[in-house]
């Protein structure tokens, strides 16, 4: 991942995705199941944190979710790879077309494009961009809502392109990720923004290559923290962490009572804490410019370690293993 693929993330939303076979949806879906792995799915946690009323399950695994063989029926599968070539969601794909499930599919090209195309599905050809499926999310989104048919989301989304200055966080994102170096980050928020979390989680896995977490309030205050409650024999196994607390202004008051009470707590007993308000004018702009701002940080995190940003290698170690 380059500074240049951060700073043009805004241009993602000018995108105009192309629902091809849009005839074989024979109505407009109320009920979705997006099946997908790693970055692929990260564009439906984004909507349905956006928009929670959404009737959305997000699906990573083989196969599909147990559910009632009628609200498989009810629903609209969106199969979603951006290389096309996810062995889960193929595996997903298999499943759904042996029952006639109604299926759409999300992709840049691969087996899973090549197999919408030849069962004349609906499908969404993404740009075929040289960049990792978690730098794709705009697109991504865009696809989404243009297969779900949410044509007054998009023109919302598509305003992003003048709204997001990605340029603008970098320096901020930079002295995040020096106030962090050496320790390995937690990121908390409120249940209603646990996909910017999950997100910032994964910018900090794939892109700065260390170890992170993430967990929400008001569930952490019932288990997680207690874990930090350091004593003289567990205190060193505490020392490592820094935490993140992701706070919305518009988050429940109680909420925002509780972050504060915790961050006193962890203050108390010595650990450091990072303050990020979330920042927009709207419930959109606010979870894009956190995302931007995790890839600067995630970014600027790889550089100070001297690793790579952009590649996995791990990931494709595991997968040739995997298929031998």
């Amino acid at each position: 991942m380059l500074p240049q693929d951060i700073k043009n993330y805004a241009s993602q939303f000018v995108y105009q995705p192309v629902l091809e076979n849009a005839g074989k949806l024979k109505k407009k879906f109320s009920k979705f199941i997006v099946v997908g792995m790693g970055g692929s799915h990260l564009a439906a946690d984004i909507i349905k944190a956006w928009h929670p009323e959404l009737d959305l399950i997000v699906w990573s695994n083989y196969g599909l979710p147990k559910l009632n063989e009628k609200v498989l029926k009810e629903s609209l599968i969106i199969l979603s790879s951006y290389s096309g070539n996810t062995e889960e969601t193929l595996d997903a794909f298999s499943m759904a077309a042996a029952k006639h499930y109604p299926m759409a599919v999300i992709a840049s090209d691969g087996k899973l494009m090549r197999l919408a195309m030849k069962a004349n599905i609906p499908y969404v050809k993404m740009p075929h961009e040289n960049i990792q499926p978690r730098m794709a999310t705009g697109f991504s989104l865009m696809a989404f809502l243009a297969v779900m048919g949410e044509k007054t989301w998009m023109l919302e989304a598509q305003d992003l392109a003048k709204q997001l200055h990605p340029a603008r966080e970098e320096r901020r994102g930079q002295d995040l990720a020096k106030r962090l170096y050496g320790s390995v980050p937690i990121i908390y928020v409120s249940a209603k923004n646990a996909a910017i979390g999950y997100n910032w989680k994964i910018k900090f896995n794939e892109t700065g290559k260390v170890p992170a977490f993430t967990n929400f309030v008001p569930e952490l205050n019932h288990n997680e923290m207690t874990g930090f409650d350091a004593k003289e024999k567990t205190v060193s196994l505490s020392r490592e962490f820094r935490f993140i607390f992701l706070k919305d202004g518009l988050d429940d008051r109680r909420i925002l009572k509780r972050m504060s009470v915790l961050e006193k707590l962890y203050h108390d007993r010595g650990f450091k804490v990072e303050i990020v308000l979330l920042q927009g004018k709207n419930d959109i702009q606010k979870i894009m410019n956190a995302l931007i701002l995790a890839d600067w940080t995630a970014y600027h995190t790889a550089k100070l370690y001297g690793v790579d940003p952009e590649q996995v290698p791990m990931v494709e170690e595991f997968k040739k293993l995997i298929e031998r």
